[in-house]
């Protein structure tokens, strides 16, 4: 969008949010970098430059705006809603992957040359894989001295840098300020003395409707990995320095996150999954007005618009966690999930108590006898080997897979069908696009609401609702009265 000038000229003026981490506007007489919605008096067109990314404007020489903080702007819905090596590599940058393993890690996940990743990322972002890591670890470094007593040499490794000397550079080019400044601008009440916990405010585009959000989280959490609690979603985290607890409260203009990790290290990547989890970066304004074009849609659109796909925080996890759902209710797939936790998740201290363990990796599920698995034998079958495939990597479901080629996989796994590929494409793998027309829930709503209720005769209805069919699954689903639709009491 960066590149339709009038458009964003349009945008800045008018303060549009709804565009904020779409663009970015770079100020030519001032040196600084904003968000579409900055509240300042806009300045003259002629003195804009637009980028599509923060680390373009950081490597342009821009600062950031003290003002809107654009560093904290939601993240572009591009990337959700695209499989290829742009989106893909963005995906993992966000996940840590350079921070851990540098770009040709980054490169090797993705299957391409290091030149390659650089040549696109470069043309369609403004900067590579190194300057946009850069501007993700000055933003997590930000969130450690805002909100935390932290000495600022472990800010620094938390963060992501390697020298105390380049986290002190980095923050003076991006902020304009030292870290000291940083932390001196905020009140010292405000942040938490608690070693290892963090409190974060996760923003997101407008509407957001948390009903069938969390209600479906909470509905179909497992025992002892996810709990509802005092008005927030609670589970644990497995990450790649450590374990992590988070609890996830909605509120009007922002998502409330308390972190609790066992290493500082994670921040980057557990806020990262978290917000793919409860999809924060989705453009509602888009999904919705693109669905509202079908007469018989629009009602279930305008009566509670902002509704989001809940998602995961572990893909291999919920593929799991789907073949246990398989033909039982939610009640048996929570009760079936829950022993497997109990028996080879690994345990973990809880500070407030209700959530016991981890759940199983893919390695410890293979591990397990199928005779102790209280399944009929063919599911038995399906279960290991979905877990064997997952566990030697023939089957990839991260945020580097690829849509198409994870489908095909799952559809030639035993036991696996056109529903189970679905609700794994939509809520693990994270396609927009992924659609149920099988399932009974959904047959119903479309039945009650005037729709098709064949298989056959809603896909061709739904093919006007592309590439949102994922989004229009849930404002279907809403209509039923099951737990899944409706925010805990």
């Amino acid at each position: 969008m960066y590149t339709d000038r009038e458009r964003c000229v349009r945008a800045v003026r008018s303060k549009d949010a709804r565009f904020d981490g779409w663009f970015f506007t770079a100020v030519l007489t001032t040196g600084i970098y904003c968000r579409p919605s900055c509240p300042v008096v806009p300045p003259k067109p002629a003195n804009m430059v637009f980028h599509p990314s923060a680390a373009a404007c950081q490597q342009a020489g821009f600062r950031a705006c003290k003002r809107c903080r654009p560093d904290t702007t939601p993240g572009s819905p591009e990337w959700n809603q695209r499989a290829d090596l742009v989106a893909r590599a963005m995906r993992l940058i966000a996940d840590g992957v350079v921070d851990r393993d540098g770009v040709p890690g980054l490169a090797a996940r993705l299957g391409y040359s290091t030149r390659q990743i650089e040549r696109q990322l470069l043309a369609e972002l403004g900067a590579g894989p190194l300057a946009l890591a850069r501007a993700q670890r000055a933003q997590t470094a930000r969130l450690l001295i805002e909100t935390t007593r932290l000495p600022m040499a472990d800010v620094t490794f938390a963060a992501g840098f390697a020298s105390i000397r380049t986290f002190n550079d980095t923050v003076r080019d991006v902020f304009a300020l030292s870290p000291s400044e940083l932390r001196a601008r905020v009140p010292q009440q405000n942040a938490p003395a608690t070693p290892g916990i963090l409190q974060l405010r996760l923003p997101f585009r407008a509407p957001l409707n948390p009903d069938n959000l969390f209600g479906h989280l909470a509905a179909t959490g497992v025992p002892g990995v996810e709990e509802w609690r005092d008005g927030a979603f609670r589970r644990t985290l497995r990450l790649p320095y450590g374990h992590g607890i988070v609890a996830l409260t909605p509120n009007p203009d922002h998502i409330g996150c308390r972190l609790t990790l066992s290493d500082l290290r994670d921040l980057t990547v557990a806020s990262s999954r978290c917000r793919r989890m409860l999809d924060l970066d989705a453009d509602p304004v888009a999904v919705d007005d693109q669905l509202r074009t079908d007469p018989l849609l629009a009602p279930l659109v305008d009566k509670a618009p902002g509704r989001r796909v809940p998602r995961t925080v572990d893909e291999a996890e919920f593929a799991v966690r789907a073949v246990l759902g398989q033909q039982v209710s939610t009640a048996a797939a929570r009760t079936h999930a829950a022993r497997l936790v109990t028996a080879y998740g690994d345990p973990i201290d809880d500070p407030e108590g209700g959530l016991t363990h981890l759940f199983p990796t893919p390695e410890a599920l293979a591990a397990v006898d199928p005779e102790h698995l209280a399944m009929p034998r063919t599911r038995r079958t399906t279960f290991t080997t979905l877990v064997g495939q997952l566990a030697d990597g023939t089957l990839n479901l991260g945020v580097d897979s690829d849509w198409a080629e994870a489908r095909a996989r799952l559809l030639a796994l035993p036991g696996f069908g056109p529903w189970t590929v679905d609700v794994i494409a939509m809520r693990a793998l994270g396609d927009p696009d992924a659609f149920l027309p099988t399932d009974l829930g959904i047959r119903r709503a479309a039945q009650q609401s005037g729709l098709p209720s064949t298989p056959a005769a809603l896909t061709a209805r739904a093919a006007a609702w592309r590439p949102w069919r994922a989004y229009a699954v849930q404002y279907l689903w809403a209509t039923d009265s099951h737990p899944i639709n409706f925010l805990p009491a």
